[in-house]
């Protein structure tokens, strides 16, 4: 126990809706709008001290819980489960360092909020109802778990990055984390500052998103395009903001439209300067031979591009343990990382096992869970990137501070810029950037302050009435 402790004795809920300038697909489906929890938690330490902080993420229900059930009602459960959240945050009676209650948290009452959801639709719907999977739990509990973190830095007016070692925190990662079998990795006496950079990068490499419907040439244009001022166009996004780095949605089920996928945003890639792909398949493929059999094919036709690509990301389906898949054929091409099957340190430990190379973080999995598999995947030598959910207003700040201490394999993937540049604008005012890509880079030097050095104050943002206040917020 310690003095600068705290627990959660407050949480108010704010959900903010945002559209989509152009859809956004992947997978099997596609995005035009999204609901954001944005939530506020006061936290109170030993001394009776009180402070708030903030957290917030997009509820994609087409991500966290892909289904051919309808994205309403899917969006309806998370919001559903947001409020649950709020009451149990505000009534956890729970003190510690936010990595100490975070994990709790996320061991002893979201596994039971999650089964009260799912039971409440057997109840209603049936007993074959489609239960909500655990990713979209995650996903629900991070925004409170990223302000507890907010909070516990601006309660001790220090950045978050800098209260992650020995002198704040009564646990090392020993008592979270376990080796690989066979391997010689001790986390005894460990902390997370001992796998984070410190100081921060300044400024990151910044990867764009071309979705399985963006256009790449001008004879797709039909004139129904949005007029706003934004591009259209990958060649003129890539001119606009200096890209060299471009992520490529595939479809992961259909080889002739992936290959030629590749190929095309390659060419486009090379003729404006970028230097670098990586490929997501976004969990559609089921077996391995798929993956190399395009790989193979590219560097044959393709040379120059198979050697732009960084990464692979995420093929196979995201439940690892449902779908034990041997994957060291395709890491033997190229460096494979986890993304939606990487939900926590465990689940990284089996991937590691079954071949994959890297871990794609996401802080919409918590902050508490992505410092965790950071540190497990360092210690073991897996390499590191940092995704995005598509994050606008706050969400982004957090997600590239992620970035900035995690050393990753190259910069963070942001495209919030992309698919709904006007929902930020009063956080790009004060950060102006983290929310432009200039000549292919975000510019991090406006993060200043405590917590995640929001700066709060200077955001002329209006939020709509809290949707639920639980605790000493109601």
């Amino acid at each position: 126990m310690r003095s600068t402790d705290v627990r959660v004795v407050g949480a108010s809920l704010y959900l903010i809706p945002v559209q989509t300038r152009v859809p956004l697909k992947f997978g099997h489906e596609t995005l035009t709008s999204a609901i954001c929890a944005r939530v506020r938690v006061r936290v109170r330490d030993r001394k009776g001290r009180v402070a708030e902080g903030w957290g917030e993420t997009p509820l994609s229900a087409q991500w966290v819980w892909p289904s051919s059930l309808p994205e309403s009602e899917r969006r309806a459960e998370l919001q559903g489960l947001c409020r649950k959240l709020a009451g149990a945050w505000a009534e956890y009676d729970v003190s510690g360092h936010p990595v100490e209650v975070g994990y709790r948290f996320q061991k002893d009452v979201l596994p039971d909020l999650l089964s009260e959801v799912n039971g409440e639709r057997q109840r209603l719907r049936g007993p074959d109802a489609e239960p909500m999977p655990w990713l979209a739990a995650l996903v629900c509990c991070s925004p409170f778990d990223i302000a507890l973190h907010d909070a516990y830095g601006v309660l001790h007016e220090r950045p978050i990055y800098a209260l992650y070692d020995a002198d704040w925190m009564s646990a090392d990662l020993a008592s979270y984390l376990a080796p690989a079998a066979g391997s010689d990795v001790s986390f005894d006496g460990r902390f997370p500052a001992d796998y984070l950079a410190a100081p921060r990068v300044g400024s990151l490499p910044a990867w764009h998103l071309v979705g399985g419907l963006d256009l790449l040439s001008r004879d797709e244009l039909t004139g129904r395009e949005p007029q706003d001022g934004y591009p259209v166009l990958l060649a003129d996004w890539i001119a606009r903001d200096g890209l060299f780095c471009l992520k490529v949605k595939l479809r992961g089920n259909d080889a002739a439209w992936d290959y030629q996928r590749l190929v095309r945003v390659g060419e486009l890639a090379v003729a404006g300067g970028a230097h670098w792909l990586s490929t997501d398949f976004n969990c559609t493929v089921t077996e391995p031979g798929y993956v190399n059999a395009i790989l193979d094919r590219l560097v044959v036709e393709h040379p120059r591009i198979y050697g732009m690509i960084l990464y692979v990301e995420q093929p196979f389906p995201y439940d690892l343990e449902a779908h034990r898949i041997d994957v060291h054929s395709v890491s033997a091409r190229k460096p494979l990382f986890m993304d939606e099957s990487a939900h926590d340190w465990t689940l990284v430990r089996l991937g590691r096992a079954l071949g994959w190379t890297g871990v794609a973080l996401k802080t919409c999995k918590t902050q508490t869970g992505a410092l965790l598999s950071l540190c497990w995947a360092k210690a073991h030598g897996m390499t590191l990137m940092v995704q995005d959910l598509t994050n606008p207003m706050l969400a982004q700040i957090p997600h590239v501070l992620l970035a900035a201490h995690a050393q990753t394999i190259m910069g963070v993937e942001t495209n919030s810029m992309q698919f709904y540049p006007e929902a930020s604008l009063p956080e790009e005012a004060v950060h102006p950037g983290l929310y432009r890509r200039r000549a292919g880079r975000l510019d991090l030097s406006s993060i200043r302050g405590p917590g995640f050095g929001y700066r709060l104050e200077e955001i002329a943002r209006v939020l709509p009435p809290a949707t639920v206040a639980c605790g000493e917020d109601a």
